[in-house]
């Protein structure tokens, strides 16, 4: 599901021919090695897809020899941080619990039967399995990470499903002839330089009437975090909003009708290494003697989840 010929026609403008170059070793290095571990998956199916449990995926009928082939296919392609999903008897536990996130938004979307959304930022795409799960008509993730792109190509291979796509493009090379009744932001804002213009360029893509959910780290401060130099080990920190100007931003690009749905402190439990992730993790963020602090000795992470309506 990740051939241009087999993506939606609808993407009316998308620059579908770039994000097919981009599954290339021209585009990334490790493109073959993940290609190849893709191609070893032995020819395997899901025999009862179930997109509305935490770990999503289902039954395989298969020999030890296969389902060990399979996961071996698999780990190739580490590491994986959202999930978790279960492949038979392969329960791939990722770095994120991003089934607990899901818990705390999925009450706020209400019926998705028959919506169109965008994942900006959707990773291997877990939120798009459990958006369809709830009754989305078509999900379309965007992530310029190739890998996460191809963990998708791999889940595809499973799942078979005909209504989800990952695509290598940012949002900024995406132009606003489609829209889509909701577009969610996950984890995303704060990476960015100028937040304002990402939430201006949701808004172009959300329908008239749509709506976006806005995901990402805050500061509960008067003032919103302009990180000099590393924020919990990351370096791609551009800022991390407090609510008030979260909210402002998001009403000046001309959202209305705008709520905080959640706001929860990251815990050890929803972000750590595992045998799928064995790179470090939250822990080493977090300063050892103040789980309140960062090593930097800045306000350790807390995430908040606002929903806003065009």
């Amino acid at each position: 599901m990740t051939q241009a010929s087999e993506w939606p026609s609808w993407l009316a403008g998308w620059p579908l021919d770039l994000a097919r170059s981009r599954f290339s070793p021209e585009h990334h290095g490790d493109f073959e090695r993940w290609q190849a571990a893709v191609e070893r998956m032995p020819p395997l199916a899901l025999t009862d897809l179930n997109l509305s449990q935490g770990a999503v995926g289902g039954s395989i009928i298969a020999s030890p020899d296969e389902i060990d082939a399979l996961e071996a296919s698999l780990q190739q392609l580490h590491p994986w941080r959202k999930g978790p999903f279960q492949l038979g008897p392969i329960y791939i536990d990722t770095e994120w619990r991003s089934d607990w996130k899901w818990d705390r938004l999925a009450p706020a979307m209400g019926d998705l039967s028959g919506q169109r959304i965008l994942d900006i930022g959707g990773g291997n795409g877990y939120f798009g399995w459990r958006l369809l799960g709830a009754g989305a008509a078509a999900v379309v993730g965007i992530d310029p990470t190739l890998l996460f792109c191809m963990q998708h190509r791999a889940i595809q291979r499973l799942f078979d499903h005909p209504s989800h796509w990952v695509l290598p493009l940012g949002i900024e090379e995406i132009p606003a002839t489609t829209t889509f009744n909701w577009v969610l932001s996950m984890g995303v804002l704060y990476h960015r330089k100028d937040p304002t213009e990402h939430i201006r360029q949701m808004f172009a893509l959300t329908e008239p009437a749509g709506q976006c959910v806005m995901e990402t780290l805050i500061v509960d401060a008067d003032q919103s975090l302009y990180p000099k130099g590393r924020y919990a080990r990351m370096r791609n920190i551009g800022v991390i909003p407090n609510l008030d100007d979260l909210m402002r931003w998001m009403g000046e690009a001309g959202y209305r009708d705008i709520r905080v749905i959640d706001v929860s402190a990251t815990t050890l439990k929803e972000q750590r290494a595992t045998a799928w992730m064995r790179f470090e993790s939250l822990d080493k963020a977090l300063n050892p003697q103040d789980a309140s602090l960062t090593v930097e000795g800045l306000p350790a992470p807390l995430r908040a989840i606002l929903v806003g309506t065009r």
